[in-house]
């Protein structure tokens, strides 16, 4: 028992010690970048609202959401506050301008995390129809993996495929280059990741799990993973030498030796510093390779400050 009080008190010391060192490095520097004063028109149309002729798929900063459809996932106030890190619905996400989903499903078609589970993906799905049914120039990235230690839903790849057809971007290196304007009518890059069943191929009109990648660390600790973040990001080529998405998680994760193990309080040692990681990236001369920003419990300041960055690209001045 003993033992095990100290191990909780060395965590709470270092969880706190970190937390400090991520403050003082936000009074220090500040959180300025260019665009960083940027406050979109519309952020249900924010695409629309900058140059499409010059927007590049590859050269965007874009909004997302970690684990995006938790916001009714488990029984309320008994399993959900220990699984959710939205509090959104996916359309309500993709109004506030999120622009990729990360979507975990099951055999049945179920959304998961884990062992808890959820609304059907047909859910999602209609959010994300109703959301291209009422806007025009807005493309988004489409998440959708078979959850750790799930079969995959049978023919998953057709049911995607008749749902969203209408919209899909192809699978084709070519994308990356180009501008908003010239995908344009299609509207949606779904990546479909199984776990057993074939994976895309190249033409299909979903892409494939190699397409969006990541480095997430399993962590509670929200220094050790905003420099594990910015470890990893300046491993990668900038943007336009990519044929790929990275994505980057300002998320921190419960860890079942600590008495905290819900996702709120926890992740929240870390969220409040979105804007420092865009200004530390730039500081450290990673400007020019931060692609997919994705966060829990998403809000206005977050997408406003990917939208900024993305027109400061447009806008030469990063």
């Amino acid at each position: 028992m003993g033992s095990f009080l100290s191990k909780q008190m060395e965590r709470r010391k270092a969880i706190s010690t970190q937390k400090k060192l991520l403050c003082d490095l936000k009074e220090k520097d500040n959180t300025d970048f260019p665009g960083c004063d940027h406050c979109p028109e519309d952020r249900k149309n924010w695409m629309s609202t900058l140059a499409l002729d010059k927007l590049h798929v590859n050269k965007m900063v874009w909004p997302g959401t970690h684990d995006s459809a938790t916001n009714k996932i488990g029984i309320p106030f008994i399993s959900r506050p220990f699984a959710r890190t939205q509090s959104l619905s996916i359309y309500n996400q993709l109004v506030m301008g999120t622009r990729v989903l990360d979507i975990r499903v099951q055999k049945d078609g179920r959304v998961c995390h884990g062992i808890l589970v959820s609304y059907n993906v047909d859910t999602v799905i209609s959010d994300v129809k109703k959301f291209l049914s009422e806007t025009q120039s807005e493309i988004i990235i489409l998440e959708i993996r078979t959850e750790f230690g799930h079969d995959d839903p049978p023919e998953f790849d057709k049911y995607l495929e008749n749902q969203l057809g209408e919209f899909l971007i192809h699978q084709d290196d070519s994308v990356f280059n180009k501008t908003v304007a010239e995908l344009l009518p299609k509207r949606v890059i779904c990546v479909w990741k199984p776990r057993k069943s074939p994976q895309p191929k190249h033409g299909s009109p979903l892409w494939s799990a190699g397409y969006l990648k990541d480095n997430w660390i399993d962590t509670d600790l929200p220094e050790t993973k905003f420099e594990s973040n910015m470890k990893h990001l300046s491993e990668q080529q900038p943007v336009t030498s990519r044929k790929y998405f990275y994505r980057v998680e300002n998320t921190v994760t419960p860890q079942a030796d600590n008495p905290v193990l819900c996702v709120k309080p926890v992740t929240n040692r870390i969220r409040p510093h979105a804007r420092l990681f865009i200004k530390e990236c730039i500081c450290r001369g990673y400007g020019d390779r931060l692609q997919i920003y994705s966060t829990d419990f998403i809000d206005e300041d977050f997408v406003d400050a990917c939208i900024g960055l993305t027109n400061a690209r447009i806008e030469g001045k990063l």
